[in-house]
């Protein structure tokens, strides 16, 4: 696998997969979303060297012909391209629909068509809901905790069974809670951080004891790689987790220590989820991926949030913190 395509490499884990990849030697072809300002996201901030690398190709994940248009010439796909906040996708769920599902099968008819060597679909830790055991392994069951979900689930399951009908050959790549630079203020890790930066004293978040199990963003590009590269993973959905958890809470704490050790946590009642679509534990199994791959995390979670930090310190002015970003 030499050439590949990544679809959404104009966004926060794409672009860091983009750089990881190229770092590793490969030829990449980034996948844009088109806008008429002829911006490429992420990809915007990267040094010139680094840009003149990619061919980048822009075009809209909904549209079979321009995915395929993409995906001629290339031995393998990392399909990152999908809308992942969750509030959104409480009051557009049609839109997460098209992206998601509908994306994903445009990505899985042109690889068949193609005769596309790999094909990496990226899924999500949301797609098991609230943990019902943990650590959550590969054969826990699924919950369409909120239109997200759903259609996360939805795309799984077309590209498992392009695997068992056509031996299409797919991995499904299922990323616990990513975070790192260029993440946007939608997640709570940004949120937490900007607002500190801002100097505000008083840090408004939604419940503060739900768990999660965070990856630092280039252990998750790392974990995709991994996949890639193992042929055992054709026809596996693979998490990559870290096996720790932390609640939202302690994650602020800590977050707090590290900046303004006075700033207080207020609850702020239009960031709660309803009852119902809140997944109160996230603690994911690894076993897996260690199983098939070499994978090792190699980021501890204070020395990712201390990066973290430091990228947000320059680069303030691209985030809104006197809003609740949706």
């Amino acid at each position: 696998m030499k050439k590949v395509l990544v679809t959404g490499a104009d966004g926060f884990i794409g672009s860091h997969l983009t750089e990881s990849l190229l770092e590793k030697g490969y030829d990449v072809k980034a996948f844009a979303y088109y806008n008429s300002f002829n911006t490429w996201g992420w990809l915007d901030t990267l040094p010139k060297e680094k840009l003149d690398q990619i061919e980048v190709f822009t075009g809209d994940i909904r549209d079979p012909n321009g995915v395929r248009e993409a995906m001629k010439g290339v031995d393998g796909v990392f399909h990152l391209a999908a809308l992942i906040a969750i509030p959104f996708s409480y009051h557009s769920p049609d839109s997460y629909v098209d992206t998601n599902i509908k994306g994903t099968l445009n990505v899985l008819q042109a690889a068949r068509d193609l005769g596309t060597e790999r094909i990496m679909v990226t899924s999500t830790s949301e797609v098991y809901g609230t943990a019902q055991y943990v650590p959550i392994d590969e054969k826990h069951p699924y919950q369409g905790q909120s239109p997200y979900s759903a259609t996360k689930i939805g795309a799984d399951r077309l590209a498992e069974s392009f695997y068992r009908s056509f031996q299409l050959p797919v991995s499904i790549v299922r990323p616990f809670n990513t975070f790192g630079p260029r993440q946007s203020a939608r997640a709570v890790i940004p949120t937490i951080i900007s607002q500190l930066l801002a100097g505000k004293e008083e840090i408004k978040l939604g419940s503060l004891t739900p768990t999660r199990d965070f990856n630092y963003v280039k252990d998750t590009a790392a974990g995709f790689i991994a996949i890639a590269e193992s042929d055992r993973t054709i026809g596996e959905e693979i998490n990559i987790a870290t096996g720790q958890e932390i609640s939202i809470g302690d994650l602020a704490q800590e977050i707090i220590s590290q900046i303004n050790p006075n700033a207080k946590i207020v609850c702020d009642e239009q960031r709660l989820r309803p009852e119902k679509s809140e997944v109160n534990r996230l603690l994911g199994s690894n076993a897996k991926l260690k199983a098939l791959t070499d994978w090792k995390q190699q980021y501890t979670f204070a020395e990712g949030i201390a990066e973290t930090i430091e990228w947000m310190r320059s680069n303030l002015g691209a985030y809104k913190t006197d809003i609740y970003n949706v």
